[in-house]
């Protein structure tokens, strides 16, 4: 009778076995990479800084434009377009020839500015300023009666007030620069900001050597 129910036994086992098989739940393998931290980037003049992927999962990256962005680059506009009005001067009022080599190189380096800022304003669908629009009180501008001076003198008279004025124009534009670095969010104003820093301040130091040598 023993001998029987060994075989049977032995079934049962063997389904117990099978079926247990069956309904366990398959190993789960944590996903490569998945509990890794992800790098973010910061916003324009902040460190990158790393974050969970949960958090990471939740960060837009969408770029956004800020009013600080937009003020500047209207005000930059009217700001650049000075600056060339008294370059194109130089040519035939200027006396020394290192001063319209300087002239023809603010210039080259505004004029294109001039045509990405107006080309950026239109993509963000926002006003650019008319060229008889009055400049309040951004830094550096030279004042009417300043520019009618500036049309009226030649040679060295022409110089030292160029000098003068496109030095503390320079100045203003860096200032203007500094505030958007600081306060703006859009990733390509941040960077033509930091150009123009860059730019006008080696500008300033050749004006000025240009003045002591004078």
């Amino acid at each position: 009778m023993r001998a029987a129910l060994i075989p049977v036994a032995i079934a049962t086992l063997s389904l117990v076995v099978s079926l247990s098989a069956c309904t366990a739940e398959p190993e789960r393998r944590p996903a490569a990479g998945s509990t890794a931290p992800i790098l973010v980037p910061g916003r324009p003049g902040e460190p990158a800084r790393t974050a969970a992927p949960e958090e990471a999962a939740t960060l837009v990256p969408a770029q956004v434009v800020n009013a600080v962005d937009v003020k500047y680059v209207q005000d930059m506009i009217v700001h650049h377009r000075q600056a060339l009005d008294m370059a194109l001067l130089a040519p035939s009022r200027a006396g020394s020839a290192e001063l319209k080599g300087l002239a023809s190189r603010i210039k080259d380096a505004q004029a294109p500015e001039i045509q990405f800022m107006t080309s950026w304003l239109q993509q963000q669908g926002q006003r650019v300023p008319g060229h008889h629009v009055g400049h309040g009180s951004m830094p550096g501008m030279a004042s009417p009666e300043q520019m009618e001076a500036l049309k009226s003198a030649s040679g060295e008279d022409f110089d030292r007030l160029f000098l003068q004025l496109m030095i503390a124009h320079h100045q203003g534009a860096i200032t203007m620069s500094q505030q958007v670095i600081g306060g703006g969010s859009d990733i390509k104003i941040w960077e033509l900001a930091n150009d123009v820093s860059s730019t006008q301040a080696a500008e300033i130091r050749r004006m000025l050597k240009i003045q002591g040598a004078s």
